[in-house]
């Protein structure tokens, strides 16, 4: 059984706010150590139920937060950008499962360090009519992929939100928001030995992935009308609004992770402004 890990940072056991996540962040250094450890419960968990390979692809911000020398020496680490499939980089219908590790809820929802993407810059995404962020995007493509998404960590808004999308997937709450910069924590070693047993039991009982839709179409409303009028000039991204833009997504996130470009040089705002 071969797994793969994709790893965020803002759910991670223990992180509540933007100096926890960001480089230079006064905690950032310490949220490293966390995040490793997070990644490594769910890799004793999938060794536990039996996995033979385990791909971990570092998916947060600058893709280099993951301790290579900390991380569980079975894994292999997919690390740095730029990556072509960004979050999903490294996944491919050979795995049998995906777990997301410290993922964090979408736009508008008053979760801890919610956002989509891009903080301020994105209000909101639909794919076809359902709101989404980052999570619903990694269920689809792991979907289309034929690759089940097993285990889901982070704080009880995130995971409420995958539930939404497929209800048969594990989840792991290791904090409760009580805003978007703050939560109650679950302890550590509880948070952590929750992730290793959730895996070990998700893995021995997985269930065939969600059949994706066949056609399915990623709007995104930006708030900046700069932003669409950049992104119109890529083939087949249409204008809905001033500032929102949609296409039908063969490739939703190689395509995705060029809107993100585009709009990095259009615009200057940092993350969770």
């Amino acid at each position: 059984m071969k797994v793969y890990v994709s790893a965020d940072m803002e759910g991670v056991t223990g992180v509540v706010d933007a100096e926890d996540v960001q480089p230079p962040g006064r905690d950032y250094e310490r949220s490293r150590v966390l995040m490793t450890e997070d990644v490594n419960a769910a890799v004793r968990g999938a060794y536990a139920a039996g996995a033979t390979g385990v791909l971990v692809n570092d998916a947060h911000g600058p893709m280099r937060n993951l301790l290579p020398d900390l991380l569980d020496p079975r894994a292999r680490l997919i690390k740095g950008r730029p990556k072509p499939m960004g979050m999903i980089e490294g996944l491919t219908p050979e795995y049998d499962a995906a777990l997301c590790i410290g993922y964090h809820s979408r736009a508008g929802v008053l979760g801890v360090l919610s956002h989509s993407f891009m903080g301020h810059e994105i209000e909101d995404i639909w794919l076809d009519d359902q709101l989404t962020g980052e999570i619903g995007l990694f269920h689809a493509t792991a979907a289309a992929y034929g690759v089940p998404v097993a285990v889901l960590t982070g704080d009880d808004t995130a995971c409420d939100e995958l539930k939404s999308w497929d209800p048969t997937v594990s989840t792991v709450p290791v904090k409760f928001a009580k805003d978007r910069f703050a939560a109650e924590l679950v302890p550590v070693d509880q948070a952590r030995a929750a992730i290793e047993s959730t895996t070990t039991a998700a893995l021995a009982n997985l269930t065939p992935p969600t059949q994706p839709r066949t056609s399915q179409t990623l709007s995104v409303r930006w708030q900046s009308a700069s932003v669409p009028s950049h992104l119109t000039a890529i083939p087949g991204v249409t204008r809905r609004d001033d500032r929102t833009v949609t296409g039908d997504m063969l490739h939703l996130y190689r395509l995705f992770n060029l809107f993100l470009r585009v709009c990095t040089a259009v615009t200057s705002n940092p993350p969770y402004c």
